[in-house]
């Protein structure tokens, strides 16, 4: 069991930064690959960001490359999610998943990869 909680979500203005942080409990923390998805209003769930298990690989939704990174520290069981240059239609709930342990790729960008889910945190983009 994986329980994931994620925080630093928040209001900014356009082309300002946040980070995210999802903290895991569990013990197979270190054996999942990590994503972040987000979903806004009226929208369905989109894939942004994917780390493997030891955090040597990354991959990214086009539409963030360049502006978002991912990142692990397996000791801490916290995945991280540093974006800049947010736009306002990047206003989402953004939420932190965990890989079911039966996936053998590295990264993921497919939802039904992913077995675990926080509970999701707010990003509002003003303009």
């Amino acid at each position: 069991q994986v329980q994931l909680v994620e925080s630093g979500g928040g209001l900014v203005q356009a082309g300002g930064s946040l980070r995210l942080s999802c903290v895991a409990s569990g013990r197979t923390f270190s054996n999942r690959a990590m994503g972040w998805f987000r979903q806004a209003p009226g929208k369905e769930r989109s894939f942004v960001a994917s780390i493997s298990r030891s955090g040597a690989t990354t991959y990214y939704a086009d539409s963030v490359k360049g502006r978002f990174t991912i990142s692990s520290d397996n000791a801490k069981n916290t995945v991280y999610l540093q974006m800049n240059s947010l736009k306002p239609e990047e206003t989402a709930v953004y939420y932190c998943a965990a890989a079911k342990l039966s996936y053998s790729g590295s990264v993921s960008s497919f939802a039904n990869e992913y077995e675990y889910w926080g509970q999701g945190t707010q990003v509002t983009v003003s303009s």
